[in-house]
């Protein structure tokens, strides 16, 4: 009883954060809304990178990229079904998708990254958000970077997500986004409009114990869905 209680009450705070996202969203954007109606119905693929034996990055605190990666995947899920939308996740456990014949921790590897792509083609019509977090050697450098895909429509998606980031969450980010680079194989490997994105370094320490917080991934997971649905 206490848990369903706890769980109405974070679904309430999610469906207020995200009313006041998208509306101080709309306040910057037109037309506000009129793109909603379309995106509700598009077909959004969601990637938590890595999983499983393949952890990717590992916080200062200790905490695989991965299980960061899914929790906000899955609330990102949780928050665009109450417009309506329901999109593919690749998974939705810390597990990796390489098929049962891979043995080595590097077949593992090349296989889910096959799979994913499979996944991700067989989504005819499909977009792709790819949610991962990011490293560098000190921990100065913190804020979300959005990179694209080589795709047709990446690109603008890219700049409206990493826009709306700036604007809803980390008004002081001036990163621009980039092209995904060609050793990033899922990326490039694909056919459809698709985005990257690294929400922040586990690397700076405010930034990390951010990244673990459940309420922050709640709010960013607001603010990408707000993105999406008004994205042009």
């Amino acid at each position: 009883m206490k848990r369903g209680i706890l769980l109405a009450g974070a679904l309430l705070g999610t469906v207020v954060l995200l009313i006041l996202t998208l509306g101080r969203l709309n306040r910057l954007m037109e037309p506000a809304m009129e793109p909603a109606a379309v995106r509700r119905t598009a077909l959004l693929v969601l990637d938590a990178g890595h999983g499983g034996e393949d952890g990717g990055a590992v916080s200062l605190t200790g905490v695989p990229e991965s299980q960061i990666n899914l929790a906000i995947v899955l609330k990102l899920r949780d928050v665009l079904g109450l417009y309506g939308v329901d999109p593919i996740l690749l998974r939705e456990e810390d597990v990796s998708l390489h098929d049962e014949g891979a043995e080595t921790l590097r077949e593992k590897k090349r296989s889910d990254l096959k799979n994913r792509v499979a996944a991700i083609e067989g989504a005819e019509g499909g977009s792709l958000i790819s949610i991962h977090q990011n490293t560098y050697p000190s921990g100065r450098y913190h804020g979300a970077h959005v990179f694209y895909a080589p795709t047709e429509g990446s690109r603008a998606l890219a700049e409206h997500v990493q826009s709306s980031i700036r604007t809803a969450l980390q008004p002081g980010n001036e990163r621009a986004v980039k092209q995904i680079p060609s050793t990033v194989y899922i990326m490039n490997h694909i056919t459809c409009p698709a985005i990257l994105i690294e929400c922040g370094f586990l690397t700076n320490p405010e930034e990390e114990a951010l990244l673990r917080d459940e309420d922050y991934q709640r709010r960013l997971a607001a603010v990408i869905a707000a993105a999406w649905l008004t994205a042009p």
